[in-house]
């Protein structure tokens, strides 16, 4: 699949769930209002979608929600998935998880053909923790993370980087996943959706970041890439490996390879975009037949724009799109 600026489009992220046991304070507001369950399409139905994205050159699938994990039986989908593992169409499967549920599918996930997470962690202080998460417990996402490595997952920490929030555990974090060996990553908070705040007062862009952490830590550029938009670095005293995704500071979109599926069928070719198609509708006028969900999604690469648009400043803190990143999928 290439789209119209010459990029070949290899990486779906599709979203299994808008759902979250989480109310984490960046990403949704604290009394949601979650899409009603026959909206929402069927394990099978995601099965046939992303094996059709497989079929058009799709290499690397990320499952995402919300939570994907709190949906039910959500192990089938990845159990079926793997089998494009099995026979090479599939070059891996990853997930996005808030951790919560990794200690009882920790064993699942690698036996499905899962090698690789991302765990959401932005702070390592139970207290605070609750603080950002609304709902979430420290301990039980260590737990998790600790029965992730030990079924042979390697783990990936994800931290979005919050302005009086959590700036100053940084080191804490990189100390952590330096022994852990884990890679991390900082986020730049993203203007999506509304979160019941505003956003200039948490923003904090990574360049800042990354001067802060250079005063204590030695980083040199690495070459790493995982198909995603981080950029990392190696971080001489730990050895570990350091991203930065920077959709606002630095906006990714010239290596863009990306498409976004939600979880009723709508794919969105641009996560800052509004644009999207919707292949729900072909994916159930016709069971039996792949050609015109084929067809649609050819059409809906045909319309990926050049870019996103974030902006987060004082006459922008509202969202630049109306949708919550767990709709469209973290």
């Amino acid at each position: 699949m290439i789209d119209p600026f010459g990029r070949s489009i290899s990486y779906l992220r599709v979203s299994v769930t808008d759902r979250c046991d989480f109310r984490c304070i960046y990403c949704m507001s604290e009394h949601m209002t979650f899409l009603p369950k026959n909206e929402v399409l069927s394990l099978e139905e995601l099965d046939r979608l992303c094996t059709a994205f497989i079929h058009k050159g799709v290499r690397k699938l990320r499952l995402t929600g919300g939570e994907p994990l709190v949906r039910r039986d959500v192990m089938t989908l990845f159990n079926s998935i793997g089998r494009h593992i099995k026979t090479g169409a599939l070059e891996e499967l990853t997930l996005t998880t808030n951790g919560s549920q990794l200690a009882r599918h920790a064993d699942a996930l690698f036996n499905a053909g899962v090698r690789r997470i991302n765990v959401s962690v932005d702070t390592l202080d139970a207290a605070k923790f609750e603080k950002i998460t609304r709902w979430g417990k420290l301990p039980q996402v260590l737990d998790g993370i600790r029965a992730a490595k030990e079924a042979g997952l390697k783990v990936k920490i994800n931290t979005v980087a919050l302005n009086h929030i959590n700036n100053d555990e940084f080191d804490h974090l990189i100390e952590w996943c330096g022994s852990e060996g884990f890679d991390l990553t900082f986020i730049e908070t993203m203007p999506m959706g509304d979160i019941d705040g505003d956003r200039t007062q948490d923003y904090l862009p990574l360049s800042q970041v990354r001067a802060q952490l250079a005063q204590k830590w030695t980083m040199k550029d690495s070459d790493h890439r995982t198909g995603g938009p981080a950029r990392y670095v190696t971080v001489e005293e730990t050895g570990g490996r350091v991203g930065f995704i920077t959709p606002l500071t630095h906006n990714f979109c010239e290596s863009c390879n990306r498409v976004r599926l939600t979880c009723t069928g709508t794919l969105f070719m641009c996560l800052g975009q509004n644009d999207a198609a919707d292949l729900r509708a072909p994916l159930r006028a016709h069971p039996n037949d792949d050609a015109p969900l084929l067809a649609a999604i050819d059409e809906a690469i045909g319309r990926k724009p050049k870019g996103h648009d974030f902006i987060i400043d004082r006459r922008h803190s509202g969202p630049a799109v109306p949708r919550h990143m767990s709709v469209t999928g973290g």
